[in-house]
């Protein structure tokens, strides 16, 4: 952002990008969450299911991408240790099931997940309405895909 996109956003840049950091934590512990279900999935229907969250959790690395380019046009800059991720994330990581071939487990485990994604990207959304339209979209963006992955993953529930 340039000197007059950032004078425009009628909010503290600095809690602005605390903010997207901690969402951008919760992107990363989202990824791995997704990635490493669908390398172990295992049981009957495991395949679909494996394409499943590795398509999600490619959605949730981009997540994480949108969100460090927004930061650093902020003057932030992203996280940079793996191990700051969790202690600066909206919620812990959320371990995986023990047994891989309960994909109804899994599948409870990442609706969990997108529910809190919902939430936090809708906060940002409702602060940043009217004060910061450039966050405002990319959060709206990101939230309308969570909004999808928990209805994929809910509608899975149910069959």
């Amino acid at each position: 952002m340039g000197k007059q996109a950032r004078a425009i956003v009628d909010l503290s840049l600095k809690d602005l990008v605390k903010d997207l950091n901690k969402a951008y934590a919760d992107e990363w512990l989202a990824f791995y969450l997704y990635w490493y279900m669908s390398q172990v999935v295992s049981g009957k229907a495991y395949e679909g299911i494996k394409q499943f969250l590795d398509k999600i959790a490619k959605d949730e690395l981009e997540h994480a991408q949108e969100l460090a380019d927004l930061i650093c046009k902020m003057g932030g800059l992203p996280l940079a240790n793996p191990m700051d991720l969790e202690k600066n994330a909206n919620a812990p990581y959320m371990m995986p099931p023990k047994n891989s071939s309960d994909i109804n487990r899994i599948i409870r485990v990442v609706t969990e997940a997108e529910a809190q994604a919902i939430d936090v990207y809708n906060k940002i959304a409702k602060k940043t309405f009217g004060k910061d339209s450039v966050t405002y979209q990319l959060v709206t963006h990101i939230l309308s895909e969570e909004v999808d992955h928990e209805e994929m993953f809910e509608n899975l529930l149910e069959r």
